[in-house]
């Protein structure tokens, strides 16, 4: 696969921080889809430059990740995005992403992850979103959600879940990947975010310890149930040539065909 077509595929993205390079081998061992080397937020102000160098002593192309810089507007960015260049680095991962040149500029040199977390980020959605070389979004709800003055509650950005959802879809992108939850030694939480993220159309999500990784990697993949239930749809569609038919008392119309497939597409 070419590296867009990898971050489109990607279920799990584990960060690892950049000061930290003891780290950085033991996660792409994780089994994440990817990992997501992490110069911002991870890393304190006095650390940036020794973590750009850990980086670049490290880098290598048999061993491709993403690499998360400091914002465009940001003292770092500058020196950051010289390090990105290196064969090594597959992909960005763009915070508090805005529509406009910064943005545009930065996905014109490798693919990029565009992360919303601020409110700005949430009215340019649609042109986040369609800016080329952005090949998915993704939403850092913490830092959304202070941004917008909410409460702690994960599913008060919910309704901006869906808004990502849908300009994702009409820039024909892959579907959005969710932010991290905070604990790693909660799993049933970690589960049931993947769970209710999923429904509103994600596709994947920010892990920020190994321990994530299968409870996010299971709940984003169909279930037992679900491939079964396509397979019907979709032989049931097959016999009928086409034309509507009725399965388990219900009406199997292009929709649920199509749904049917996608779910069928989404088996690995």
């Amino acid at each position: 696969m070419t590296p867009s077509e990898r971050i489109a595929a990607a279920r799990t993205l584990l960060f690892v921080p950049a000061d930290r390079p003891d780290r950085f081998d033991k996660a792409l061992a994780s089994g994440a889809d990817l990992v997501i080397v992490d110069l911002e937020d991870a890393v304190a102000p006095a650390n940036k430059a020794q973590a750009r160098a850990n980086i670049a002593a490290w880098l290598d192309a048999t061993k491709p990740v993403l690499i998360r810089v400091n914002a465009a507007d940001s003292a770092d960015f500058a020196a950051d995005m010289a390090l990105t260049a290196h064969i090594g680095v597959m992909g960005l991962v763009i915070p508090k992403a805005i529509s406009g040149t910064a943005l545009a500029n930065v996905a014109a040199t490798k693919p990029t992850v565009a992360l919303v977390e601020s409110a700005e980020g949430v009215v340019g959605l649609a042109a986040i979103a369609a800016t080329p070389g952005v090949v998915r979004l993704a939403i850092g709800a913490i830092d959304l959600a202070g941004d917008l003055g909410l409460g702690a509650e994960d599913s008060l950005v919910d309704p901006i879940r869906l808004q990502m959802t849908i300009a994702s879809r009409l820039s024909g992108l892959a579907a959005p990947i969710d932010g991290v939850t905070p604990t790693f030694t909660d799993l049933a939480r970690v589960s049931a975010d993947v769970a209710r993220t999923r429904a509103l159309g994600f596709g994947g999500k920010l892990c920020i310890h190994p321990a994530q990784i299968a409870s996010v990697r299971d709940g984003f993949a169909p279930t037992l149930q679900e491939v079964a239930w396509a397979r019907r749809m979709l032989a049931a569609d097959a016999g009928s040539g086409g034309a509507a038919v009725s399965v388990d008392g219900a009406m199997v119309d292009k929709p649920v065909v199509d749904r049917a497939r996608r779910i069928l597409d989404a088996v690995r």
